[in-house]
């Protein structure tokens, strides 16, 4: 049950742009008329009222979150947090403000297409398990390639394609961060299994894609028209 368990949503919006191809950080670039941190940030305030939510931003970006705030009809409590030099560092910055036990997620703050539905399975799950890693089948043909310009296929029946909420309880994820850092820490997930933690997997969702080009804001466009078309 995850009733009476405090929720934490770390939201990392760290990037810069420059896939872009714009002066204005990705996460600021507009959807429907609002940034795209708003549709991201709204998604959890809509399924989760009570959660806190800790916004992770590169320092000289902080004054952009009030561009976001603002569009908010109410008043939101966020907490807002300077980034560091890697995702690591910038998602441990958002983990030094959460004192008391519960549940964290840490999500990206492009991934603006992220449902209710997905965000109470990672929520429920590592309620249940310690962990909810949110992923998807591999749908293409997969193959590694070699130095000597081989190659050879590889089973994609294995392979999950992983996305954010991250999602675990406290007592694994915030001790977790206490580590020094490794190159191999790429996400949340890395960073507890390293600290000898199983990571328990849940089923993804293909829409809930991650902004990074001019292509991807396109595609997120025609999907939130169509959602708001069937609301």
């Amino acid at each position: 049950m995850i009733h009476n368990i405090i929720t934490y949503v770390v939201i990392v919006a760290g990037g810069q742009g420059a896939r872009m191809g714009t002066a204005i950080p990705k996460q600021f670039l507009e959807i429907q008329g609002k940034p795209v941190l708003y549709h991201t940030i709204r998604a959890f305030t809509g399924s989760l009222p009570d959660a806190k939510i800790i916004l992770v931003l590169p320092a000289q970006q902080i004054s952009y979150a009030q561009m976001v705030l603002q569009h908010f009809p109410e008043r939101l409590d966020v907490t807002i947090v300077a980034g560091g030099a890697t995702r690591f560092h910038s998602v441990q910055n958002g983990l030094k403000v959460i004192t008391a036990p519960g549940i964290i997620m840490v999500h990206d703050g492009v991934r603006p297409l992220i449902n209710h539905e997905l965000i109470l399975r990672c929520l429920q799950q590592a309620a249940e398990k310690g962990s909810a890693v949110p992923a998807i089948p591999v749908a293409d043909s997969v193959r590694r390639t070699f130095p000597d310009d081989t190659s050879s296929p590889i089973d994609r029946a294995a392979l999950r394609l992983v996305q954010t909420p991250q999602t675990f309880r406290t007592e694994i994820l915030l001790p977790a961060f206490e580590q020094a850092y490794q190159d191999s820490f790429t996400d949340e997930a890395t960073v507890c299994e390293a600290a000898g933690h199983r990571i328990f997997l849940t089923t993804g969702d293909k829409y809930n894609i991650k902004i990074t080009t001019p292509e991807d804001l396109a595609i997120a466009e025609a999907i939130m028209s169509t959602r708001n078309n069937y609301a």
